[in-house]
């Protein structure tokens, strides 16, 4: 996994700063976002409310619906859009409820200099509005990038581009026979340190619904992406997909299985209360999460000693009693404050774990609570035993936030 790096927690916000005073993109909360808005082109009114019911934030594309109703529909409702551009000129729309444009998916890196162009124009044109565009996964073929690998990639969209926001899309095989979620860590690393030296934010989208070979994911392996996301700092996640698409292709298209958040006729599926119970913790997690930067992230078990954890808020993790070793993901952030946080993940997503935490820090550690967002008190999960324990469920993560290191 990748080592910890030192960082300046200002350089984020100072870049923001800098954003903010020549009128470009300040991303002003965490993003909840999705792919493929409703298709129900009979009550799309409806249809936008269970949306943000479901406590989704940000709708990316237009799904077929016409970019002024779409926006008077988003402003009812408070979501943000990244709406289709249509036609050109001056500034689009005054709408509040436009966050930005949507230029491009996937782009080749022989597209990146006409992008840089429109992404330019756009600044002029309309400002502080975003012109977004959407990368890769690192599994892509050099034909598909157009570079040698995926590094250079990645460096040749941001230095010929300058985004305003770094977003990418990656589905880990989750599979038992197929497990590639070290592939998607190390994707979102290389966002990280990317997002980090550009002094902007950095997205995600993961799937929630089974295609190709991917299997339908468990709200315990969602939970998983979308933390392990947090981890390295991420502004915000993106389902793939909210409304199935495919309707008509009668099994011949992509999708046939269906099985997204909702069904291509407009039917809930789990995934829907799955997704309105994970996103209502992110939501009040959400203003902690946009002052905080990614350090690194490490893996490591209940096991390892305390030097394996040396530098990441994080002194000791140990199993309790007769529990197996457990597996965590440890996300070291610095907070605008100074401060610094620890997320912990389970990177277990079938059992649960609950170890005793010894955290690096003088002084109170805090949580941010997902009930409310407030920073409480620790509380033992088990004050009978030595120590701190805490307990997490399959694939779920809690984030703390702690002073400095005490002295050794």
């Amino acid at each position: 996994m990748p080592a910890f790096h030192a960082l300046d927690p200002s350089i984020l916000w100072v870049a923001a700063a800098a954003v903010a005073e020549t009128g470009g993109f300040v991303q002003d909360r965490f993003a909840i976002g999705l792919w493929v808005p409703p298709l129900d082109s009979t009550n799309r009114t409806a249809r936008y409310r269970e949306v943000r019911d479901a406590n989704f934030n940000l709708v990316i594309g237009s799904g077929g619906l016409a970019q002024k109703e779409q926006l008077r529909i988003c402003e009812r409702f408070g979501l943000k859009a990244l709406v289709e551009v249509e036609g050109s000129g001056s500034r689009m729309t005054d709408s509040a409820a436009c966050w930005g444009y949507l230029l491009a998916d996937e782009p080749k890196a022989a597209d990146f200099q006409a992008l840089a162009g429109r992404v330019a124009r756009l600044r002029r044109s309309d400002p502080g509005r975003l012109g977004y565009i959407n990368l890769f996964p690192n599994y892509a073929t050099p034909a598909q990038l157009g570079t040698a690998d995926y590094e250079e990639h990645v460096r040749r969209f941001v230095e010929t581009v300058r985004p305003e926001v770094l977003s990418m899309d990656h589905y880990p095989n989750l599979r038992p026979d197929a497990d590639t979620r070290e592939a998607y860590l190390r994707n979102l690393e290389t966002m990280r340190r990317h997002s980090v030296a550009a002094g902007i934010p950095f997205w995600n989208f993961f799937h929630s619904m089974p295609f190709a070979d991917r299997i339908d994911p468990t709200e315990a392996q969602v939970r998983w992406m979308i933390h392990a996301s947090l981890a390295h700092g991420s502004k915000g996640v993106l389902y793939f997909c909210y409304w199935t698409p495919g309707k008509g292709n009668k099994g011949t298209g992509e999708f046939p299985k269906g099985g997204a958040i909702l069904t291509a006729e407009g039917r809930r599926t789990r995934h829907y209360d799955e997704a309105r119970r994970i996103n209502a913790g992110l939501l009040k997690w959400g203003p902690t999460l946009l002052q905080l930067t990614g350090d690194g992230v490490r893996s490591g078990t209940t096991g390892a000693p305390e030097s394996f954890w040396s530098g990441s808020g994080i002194r000791s993790l140990s199993r309790v009693g007769a529990d197996p070793e457990s597996r965590f993901l440890v996300g070291s952030l610095r907070h605008r404050d100074g401060r610094r946080a620890v997320l912990l993940v389970n990177d277990s997503t079938a059992y649960t774990a609950w170890p005793t935490v010894v955290f690096d820090a003088v002084g109170t550690v805090v949580e941010v609570s997902r009930e409310d967002g407030s920073a409480t008190p620790l509380v033992d999960d088990s004050p009978e035993l030595p120590g701190l324990q805490l307990s997490f469920g399959a694939g779920d993560a809690r984030l703390f936030l702690l002073n400095p290191p005490t002295p050794r």
